[in-house]
């Protein structure tokens, strides 16, 4: 069954990123990979200039998604989240969120209904603009700093190589699954099988 492109769209999910060729693949744009690996299985492009983002709309699991990159750079995303929010209607619950978590190994999800921003600015920028931190998120681990005084802008700025580059890219496809059996299927599930 293909949606009628009258009808609203039921979920916003947002792959948060920086934009430009600068920021490709470091650790802070692990969402924005994860985005592209669900986009090229579904063979589309996130590609259409709205809401402050790159857009992409499809049908997933019987749902009406946007697929949204933010365009903002990462301490603003909420931006463009909370422009879709209001122009859908979405309610908080159907804002499903990907983005890096430094305090997990490389590769490893977690997934949660909701929760803090755990030091995320990303995140922070989206619990201020939704008022509200019940909204679903995917976290997918891109490691720590080496050290304890390494600098974390530093760290989330820089660029996977060999091994990692391998991980992180098969854990983007596995984060790009977990979102559509989060639409399918909700939390407790997606948790069972992807934390």
């Amino acid at each position: 069954m293909l949606f009628s492109p009258s009808g609203g769209v039921t979920w916003l999910v947002v792959f948060l990123g920086n934009p430009g060729p600068r920021y490709e693949g470091t650790r802070h744009n692990a969402g924005f990979m994860a985005g592209d690996a669900l986009a090229k299985d579904k063979g589309v492009a996130i590609s259409r200039a709205r809401f402050r983002a790159l857009t992409a709309t499809l049908e997933l699991e019987g749902e009406k998604v946007m697929l949204m990159k933010p365009q903002t750079y990462m301490n603003l995303s909420g931006d463009a989240v909370s422009q879709a929010v209001k122009y859908y209607k979405i309610p908080p619950e159907h804002v499903l969120v990907v983005s890096d978590e430094v305090s997990l190994p490389i590769g490893k999800l977690r997934v949660r209904a909701k929760g803090s921003a755990g030091g995320h600015n990303g995140l922070k920028s989206i619990i201020a603009s939704l008022g509200t931190e019940s909204f679903p998120r995917i976290r997918i681990g891109v490691g720590a700093p080496p050290h304890p005084d390494y600098d974390m802008a530093d760290w989330v700025l820089s660029s996977f190589k060999n091994q990692d580059a391998e991980d992180m890219a098969k854990a983007a496809r596995r984060a790009a699954e977990a979102v559509q059996c989060y639409i399918k299927n909700g939390a407790e599930r997606t948790m069972n099988l992807y934390n």
